[in-house]
């Protein structure tokens, strides 16, 4: 191996960019041939502490609580101006430290990552303060002020775009931050870290970590001087973040697990149906917490529609995540591959008929994290794979026969992040999408993400709003001011002993 090939990076702590205090680093390992192509700075405790110290310091003396909402937002414009610079870099190092297909990091990620940025850079005006109308004399006005030193804990499916989510509405608002990606496939986001530095924010109020500790993210979690911690990752995961986030009162928000139904009725658009299915549960090969995993299929086309699904499913190129040609990359790692596998035996032996994928495929590089995606059909609700989470390219086919029968299916599920719908009667979609349980419906498309408005889940999918007006209030605390204007200054509470 040639060592020259590998890249460093270093954690963001105070505004410098600079290794852990151990000097230790641990490997990133590209999941389309097994090789290490990057080192990442191991964060030990004080190095954790030193960063929740830099935001603690950043936020009660230092300036940036203290600028207006627009000049924030102006530094904010410059990490996604920077991020647009620096496209091709970081879209390299999304695919090949998370096995997403180049075309995916860059005419996605990257993009929707500078997006984020900007939309909030120049969304300053959601901070404005109002007057509240109120009986006279009392003048009343809410004020929108930031929570503090917020914990920011994301997962490796998205690590650019989960980033922007929480960085920028934070920042916007004011707070100071503490960022800790997943140490799978966080290169990108120690590459952005980079790009925030030399952005110039006031020291301290972006601060980013890698670490191979579990026990990274539980200091942060259990630090005094940490008041609020916004988490996205699995249910179980949130369950424990939660308990633990209870012990300091702290504020919280949860973007959890999703096991989202994909509802195709006969009246649909079936081609766009078919590409819409496909993209809802093979993009970024089925690893993501909205995935279209259960597909509801009506009656009347139920064979059609799955015998057309197979068939292109079984002609998608799997392949290298890094070329052009590839359709369908690598899993994350093995490890996680080896977790989907088995759920896919669990599938079988509960009864469900696997129509295609499912194995390992040959032919290509034995060290990478490939499997072939695999479609159930015939399957029952109540079986595992229509439960429970898998987070990779599974899905299980579903009939139904009735509108009724189609909603009581999509909201049997302790999830409720998103569902999708697929007719041309738009006042039927508009009907069931009002009765599904879930945080957001897609009528005839799916993964329409906007800067402009909230997302999140139901149920055990979480709770609170990424993006969005929701998604920057997430990140303040309200507070009312009152002004008596009793004529000669004295009401009558002054009067009353």
């Amino acid at each position: 191996m040639n060592m020259t090939m590998i890249q460093q990076f270093d954690l963001l702590i105070e505004g410098k960019v600079s290794p852990a205090l151990s000097g230790k680093y641990f490997d990133c390992v590209n999941p389309s041939n097994g090789e290490v192509f990057a080192r990442l700075a191991d964060a030990g405790a004080v190095d954790v502490e030193m960063a929740i110290s830099a935001a603690r310091l950043s936020f009660d003396h230092g300036r940036w609580p203290q600028l207006s909402a627009a000049e924030r937002g102006k530094y904010l414009l410059k990490i996604g101006e920077s991020v647009r610079a620096h496209a091709k870099e970081l879209a390299d190092l999304e695919c090949r430290s998370t096995g997403k297909t180049i075309k995916h990091a860059t005419f996605i990620d990257v993009p929707a990552c500078a997006e984020s940025f900007e939309y909030f850079g120049n969304a300053h005006n959601l901070l404005a303060g109002e007057t509240v109308s109120a009986q006279a004399p009392v003048l009343s006005t809410g004020e929108r002020e930031p929570v503090g030193v917020v914990a920011a804990i994301i997962p490796w499916n998205y690590p650019l775009i989960m980033a922007a989510w929480k960085l920028a509405p934070a920042l916007l608002a004011g707070n100071a931050v503490v960022l800790k990606p997943s140490h799978y496939a966080c290169v990108s986001v120690m590459a952005l870290a980079k790009i925030i530095a030399e952005a110039g924010l006031p020291k301290g109020a972006v601060n980013i970590i890698s670490s191979s500790r579990v026990d990274a993210g539980k200091e942060l979690i259990a630090s005094p001087q940490v008041d609020m911690v916004s988490f996205t990752g699995s249910t179980n995961t949130g369950e424990s973040v939660m308990a633990a986030a209870a012990k300091g009162v702290k504020k919280l928000t949860l973007e959890l697990g999703g096991k989202s139904p994909n509802i195709v009725f006969a009246d649909c658009d079936m081609e766009a149906a078919l590409g819409g299915t496909m993209s809802a549960i093979f993009m970024n090969q089925g690893q993501m917490c909205t995935a279209g995993s259960r597909l509801l299929v009506e009656d009347g086309i139920y064979n059609e529609f799955v015998e057309k699904l197979v068939a292109r499913t079984r002609s998608l190129r799997i392949g290298p995540a890094e070329s052009f040609e590839t359709e369908f990359g690598p899993l994350v790692n093995a490890a996680h591959r080896n977790s989907v596998l088995k759920f896919i035996e669990k599938g079988a032996r509960e009864g469900a008929k696997i129509a295609c994928g499912g194995k390992i495929p040959s032919g290509l590089d034995p060290k990478g994290a490939y499997l072939e995606p695999a479609i159930f059909i015939n399957a029952r609700n109540d079986m595992a794979i229509a439960q429970e989470e898998v987070f990779g390219p599974v899905l299980c086919v579903v009939p139904f026969s009735s509108i009724e029968q189609a909603i009581h299916i999509a909201n049997d599920s302790k999830y409720g992040l998103a569902a999708m719908i697929w007719t041309k009667d738009l006042v039927k979609a508009n009907a069931v999408a009002r009765r599904l349980r879930c945080g957001t419906v897609w009528i005839n498309t799916y993964g329409a993400f906007l800067n402009e408005v909230g997302f999140g889940g139901y149920k055990q999918s979480g709770f609170g709003r990424e993006l969005g007006k929701e998604g920057v209030f997430e990140y303040t605390q309200s507070k009312h001011i009152a002004i008596d204007q009793t004529p000669g200054g004295r009401s009558l509470v002054t009067n009353w002993f």
